[in-house]
């Protein structure tokens, strides 16, 4: 078989795995339900062919969660405002942060199996990719606080387990967790009030005689 022949049936099975690891994560609740076999019955290859393209279950977990991801990559990449590039900070940040919202109730299980694995969800590529985009936009709006720990902060409140634990059976529904997100982000986002230093404030003064 050619070197060319063998690239090509690698892209193709590949995209055959992801088409059929997403069909059976899709139909599932809990994302440990589904097998590598069953993947790999799915897809027509064997399960050589899955570990050989993506390592191990948590790398095709990954490869998938990419896959999902990539519309909204697009979107902050090269889409119009709120969500793309030439927004105003103060109108992305609570966009994207919305957005991942979104996602992430979109994607619960598969969410939470890859946030919940063996790897930091803090070490992952696309959390240091929000993580970086965060913290440049808030260093663009007037904040107290430090911009890295600010979108540290704000990435935590779109952790797949907390979205699952609100969202989950008899929980927050959907644009009550959106609004309250906003809500959140509105105050993270409110420049803090000047210190004017002891006895400035429009009280009354200390009692004189």
């Amino acid at each position: 078989m050619s070197e060319h022949r063998s690239r090509k049936d690698a892209v193709r099975n590949r995209a055959a795995v992801l088409a059929a690891a997403d069909a059976l994560f899709a139909r599932r609740e809990n994302a440990e339900d589904v097998t590598m076999a069953e993947v790999a019955a799915a897809a027509g290859v064997g399960k050589g062919t899955i570990f050989r393209a993506f390592g191990d279950r948590a790398g095709l977990l990954r490869a998938l969660y990419e896959a999902r991801l990539e519309p909204l990559g697009a979107a902050v990449g090269t889409g119009p405002p709120p969500l793309g590039p030439d927004a105003p900070p103060a109108e992305r940040v609570p966009a994207l942060l919305d957005a991942l919202l979104r996602f992430k109730l979109d994607n619960r299980a598969l969410a939470l199996a890859l946030e919940d694995g063996d790897t930091s969800p803090y070490r992952t590529e696309h959390y240091a990719r929000w993580h970086d985009l965060l913290r440049t936009l808030l260093e663009r709006i007037p904040l107290a606080a430090d911009s890295g720990f600010t979108a540290h902060v704000l990435l935590a409140a779109v952790r797949a387990d907390l979205v699952e634990y609100l969202a989950g059976p008899g929980g927050t529904d959907r644009e009550e967790l959106r609004a309250r997100l906003a809500e959140l982000v509105g105050t993270v986002l409110t420049p803090a009030p000047p210190d004017r230093g002891p006895g400035s404030g429009s009280g009354p003064g200390p009692a004189g005689g």
